[in-house]
């Protein structure tokens, strides 16, 4: 197992964003301090069988709410995060869609939570993350490890470690490479590649903006990075769009998103970039966004879709699979405190390939 990196203790709760949410706030909890379930708190709305643009499959297992999400093989596997008390987890739940089920996977090595998962063919790679911390009433310790599950003996690989420990960032693949940009205060502008066929890092020019819990995913051999917070919840929420170019080595910018908010779910698919859900939004009262919008890079504008049933925050990336984009699990409230089972599938509606 590889041992990881300790850091400091995250910052607070900033005052202002406390006083505009009051209660709320300190209901849920920080990620960076514990926090127990409050009393009345609501449930996740039961979502019909369909709903539009969006629809429900088989709950997991488990609640969840801060963990990462990938596609392997035609399942999803969900990792790590934790359920309402905040307490982190090793459980891997895998969802099957031929059978419409879940079942447990491989443990994680140590329960994590914040971390970056994604495929570049047929390897699952397991990127960063936080130990202890959000529930457990210790200081987080950031993660620079990497493992690849290896599926059929059910183990996780150590692999080369990231240049710099850090969780809340988010991830893409071009040419069969994995960058992993932005991150958790003081590695928001963090940015590097890692090659899996090498197993080697990296370090690229910084994430001009520096920030976590964004929108990261790759289209057209470049990759794009939306939204997300500059500290912890209540801190700015810059809506910047920024591309990274590797033929160029270089970031330029593009159309800010339409509703700026952090804790959002991403993923690429049918040439668009999906943003969808989020926290920090004082003007609701449980602190959080149903949005749904769609980045067309051939004309450089944002699209305002089919907003969720239940809107929830708190997936690091979603899963394409069959057409469908799968968010599964997140929580209904400010803060991680309220992880759900819940498994919204959304059918795109607007595709940008066409």
């Amino acid at each position: 197992m590889q041992a990881p990196r300790s850091a400091a203790a995250r910052p607070l709760l900033s005052i202002g964003f406390v006083l505009a949410v009051g209660l709320l706030a300190s209901a849920c909890g920080s990620d960076g301090n514990p926090g127990q379930p409050a009393p009345g708190q609501p449930s996740p709305s039961p979502l019909p069988p369909s709903s539009g643009a969006w629809s429900q499959l088989a709950p997991m297992l488990q609640p969840r709410s801060e963990m990462a999400i990938a596609e392997l093989g035609g399942k999803i596997y969900v990792i790590g995060g934790y359920p309402p008390g905040r307490i982190p987890s090793n459980v891997v739940q895998v969802y099957d869609p031929a059978t419409n089920s879940w079942t447990l996977g491989p443990p994680t090595p140590v329960p994590l939570h914040h971390s970056h998962a994604v495929a570049v063919g047929s390897r699952l790679f397991l990127i960063g993350g936080e130990f202890d911390g959000a529930g457990t009433g210790r200081a987080p310790v950031y993660l620079d490890t990497v493992y690849e599950l290896d599926v059929a003996s059910g183990a996780w690989l150590p692999r080369a470690r990231m240049p710099t420990a850090r969780s809340g960032g988010g991830v893409g693949v071009i040419d069969g490479k994995i960058y992993v940009a932005g991150g958790r205060p003081p590695r928001g502008n963090d940015f590097a590649v890692y090659d899996p066929a090498a197993d080697r890092w990296t370090v690229l020019p910084a994430l001009p903006t520096a920030r976590n819990h964004l929108a990261v995913d790759a289209i057209g051999g470049k990759l794009y990075v939306a939204g997300g917070r500059v500290d912890d919840v209540g801190s700015p929420m810059p809506g910047v769009l920024e591309i990274f170019d590797p033929s160029s080595n270089a970031w330029t910018g593009g159309a800010p998103m339409p509703t700026a908010r952090a804790g959002v779910t991403s993923v690429a698919a049918f040439g668009c970039l999906y943003v969808i859900g989020g926290e920090g939004n004082i003007a609701n009262p449980h602190g959080i966004f149903d949005q749904t919008e769609a980045y067309d890079p051939r004309t450089d504008t944002w699209h305002s879709l089919t907003k969720m049933f239940t809107a929830t925050h708190g997936l690091t990336r979603a899963a394409l699979l069959g057409g469908r984009i799968h968010v599964p699990g997140g929580a209904v409230m400010l803060g991680g405190n309220t992880g759900t089972t819940l498994h919204q599938v959304y059918q795109p509606e607007r595709r940008c390939d066409q």
